[in-house]
């Protein structure tokens, strides 16, 4: 998994790069996307193959937290990167004669600023909050990284605190992307619906349905993690280690064969490239 995200985030990275026609929102969105993941997947992966090639059990506190931050950081720019697509996917289908004049190259700048600046102020607290309490039971993390509530639940202290702002984090960052991100595609799908042909719809839902799968596996399992930690009791260790896998692994290596591959002027700029290498 990790092999096909490097593989196809360098790869959408390497191509809008080259191709002159792809320097356009949707794109730059895509690229933001790509190298989101890289970070994310990076972050994580190789503590996690230490853990499983080496028997690498231990983890220094600091480098601890620090994994933390850019896990919880990254994933909240993530989805801000989500509602940016959803945002330019609905300007671009239900007002295709302003596209260009709504989403300009300042405007793409101004979102990509302000989803780094949101990703990185509002996670802040998470290290500063988990360093400051106690532990002295015990030190095992029922997670393959370091997650903010499976660390939290390690103190021997009332972490009320830090458990609230994660809920806070929970559905004020994800939460309120994810109502986007519902409207957008609500007022897609009407648009889609009123289109002329058949063919047309059916083209433009494909699309549309691969993107939500994609945006599912998102947000789905990270509600149910930070769900499952709070109120969920006696669940399998073996379930946390898989929900927690599936939340942080599964979308980098999705997004770029959804949305690489099945966008037609990616697909058709990748093949170029290895006919023109074949020939």
């Amino acid at each position: 998994m990790y092999t096909i995200a490097v593989l196809g985030n360098f790869t959408i990275l390497f191509i809008v790069k080259t191709e002159q026609s792809l320097h356009a929102p949707m794109y730059y969105f895509l690229c933001m996307l790509a190298v989101t993941d890289l970070v994310l997947y990076t972050s994580t992966m190789p503590k996690i193959l230490a853990i499983f090639w080496f028997n690498s059990r231990e983890i220094n506190f600091s480098a601890c937290l620090t994994q933390m931050y850019f896990i919880h950081c990254f994933s909240a720019m993530e989805s801000g990167i989500l509602v940016a697509m959803a945002l330019d996917r609905y300007v671009a289908i239900c007002h295709p004669l302003r596209h260009s004049t709504i989403l300009t190259n300042p405007v793409v700048v101004k979102i990509g600023l302000a989803v780094v600046l949101r990703g990185s102020m509002v996670v802040l607290p998470y290290p500063f909050l988990v360093r400051q309490w106690p532990y002295c039971t015990t030190n095992l993390i029922p997670d393959p990284y370091c997650a903010h509530i499976g660390v939290v639940k390690l103190a021997c202290a009332d972490t009320r605190v830090s458990s609230y702002y994660g809920l806070f984090v929970t559905f004020c960052v994800m939460g309120l992307d994810g109502i986007f991100i519902a409207v957008s595609y609500t007022q897609i799908l009407r648009a889609i619906f009123s289109l002329p042909t058949k063919d047309a719809r059916l083209k433009t839902f494909e699309t549309c349905g691969s993107h939500l799968c994609v945006i599912l596996a998102f947000y789905i399992p990270h509600l149910f993690i930070s769900l499952m930690y709070r109120f969920a009791r006696n669940v399998p260790l073996h379930f946390h280690v898989l929900i927690a896998s599936v939340y942080l692994f599964m979308p980098p290596m999705l997004n770029p064969i959804i949305y690489g591959l099945r966008t037609k002027q990616i697909r058709d700029r990748l093949l170029r490239l290895f006919t023109h290498k074949g020939a």
